[in-house]
């Protein structure tokens, strides 16, 4: 790994990087590729690693990126990079009927933020959107994007939420979440599609993320709210990875999947450490309650490799960006929020 990144190529390069699972995943999976919500913060790179990894394992696939492009610039982007764009809104059903067969589907789509202003939005995005994609691509290979929101917070000392921990919802996004799993739960039982469903919490790269915010709060002098003590951490490309290799995994019923970092990270250290790399001592508000919201990685560890990334090089990482001025994608993860109101 490179000591600093200097630019938003370089960067998109690294979070790209397929590893030698995901080659080898989709060598082996027969059909398309085919990525729906492909322009939110994530989908862009993990389309692009599928790219890359289909072009190592000299595979000739498609891999076709669906969403309504709200960013004028990324179809270009994803054409250069082998992905074919395609225009699609996906609360719309019979434009759902309209995508094209592909043996391969991974679901990104969701809305969290404003959830609790716009409770009818966040469910019909969040499960009436999904029951459609189910239907349409029933016999399909499907990894499906969850949160660990869906678990309740847990002592920190007990080390996370496993996948076979009951779920306990907390607020509207929450709940949300809970019945869109649930109703892949119920077309997986009805029509034996298989599923990997993968229970995100949290990816960061340069531009976004929860280190993100918090040395922002620090170069500005913000006080940092420290009730949501501990948090987990996971480089945007292992994300990728995990997700596009639990492909590989789908069943019926559907295969769960925790996708988290190794360590369970004090906000406050990590804050400290980033405070000196940045130069500047954190401000700290509060004191740090007894749980949180905290998810066990180790199952996705033992299957796909432990993360290539460590925090400490993340946090170099980081504080070089944000001191050079590189650009921020300016959307907060909000994970200190303890009431489930996005």
């Amino acid at each position: 790994m490179p000591p600093t990144i200097e630019s938003a190529d370089q960067l998109d390069d690294l979070l790209s990087e397929p590893t030698a699972g995901v080659v080898e995943t989709l060598r082996r999976l027969e059909g398309d590729l085919l990525i729906l919500g492909v322009g939110g913060k994530m989908g862009p790179t993990l389309a692009r690693m599928a790219a890359r990894a289909l072009q190592q394992a000299g595979v000739k696939r498609r891999v076709i990126g669906v969403a309504r492009f709200s960013n004028r610039e990324l179809p270009a982007w994803l054409q250069k990079h082998g992905i074919e764009p395609l225009t699609c809104d996906l609360l719309d059903p019979r434009q759902i009927d309209q995508l094209p067969e592909a043996a391969n589907v991974v679901v990104m789509t969701a809305l969290k933020f404003g959830a609790s202003g716009r409770p009818d939005d966040t469910w019909a995005v969040n499960c009436w959107m999904p029951a459609n994609i189910c239907q349409r691509f029933a016999g399909s290979r499907i990894a499906a994007f969850s949160t660990g929101n869906v678990y309740p917070l847990t002592p920190i000392a007990q080390g996370g939420s496993l996948e076979t921990d009951s779920l306990a919802p907390v607020g509207e996004y929450a709940a949300s979440c809970v019945g869109r799993e649930r109703l892949y739960d119920y077309f997986s039982r009805s029509a034996g599609t298989k599923l990997s469903i993968v229970r995100l919490n949290y990816a960061c790269e340069l531009r976004y993320g929860v280190l993100v915010d918090l040395a922002r709060q620090i170069l500005a002098g913000e006080p940092i709210d420290l009730s949501m003590g501990a948090v987990n951490v996971i480089w945007q490309g292992d994300a990728n990875a995990m997700t596009l290799q639990s492909l590989g995994h789908v069943a019926s019923p559907p295969f769960i999947l925790n996708v988290a970092g190794p360590e369970t990270l004090s906000v406050r250290r990590t804050c400290e450490q980033l405070g000196e790399l940045l130069g500047k001592p954190p401000v700290f508000a509060g004191c740090e309650g007894p749980d949180a919201l905290l998810s066990s990685g180790q199952l996705g560890h033992r299957l796909f490799g432990y993360p290539r990334v460590p925090i400490q090089q993340l946090l170099r990482w980081i504080a070089h960006w944000l001191l050079r001025g590189g650009e921020l994608l300016g959307k907060p993860t909000k994970f200190q929020v303890r009431d489930g109101k996005f």
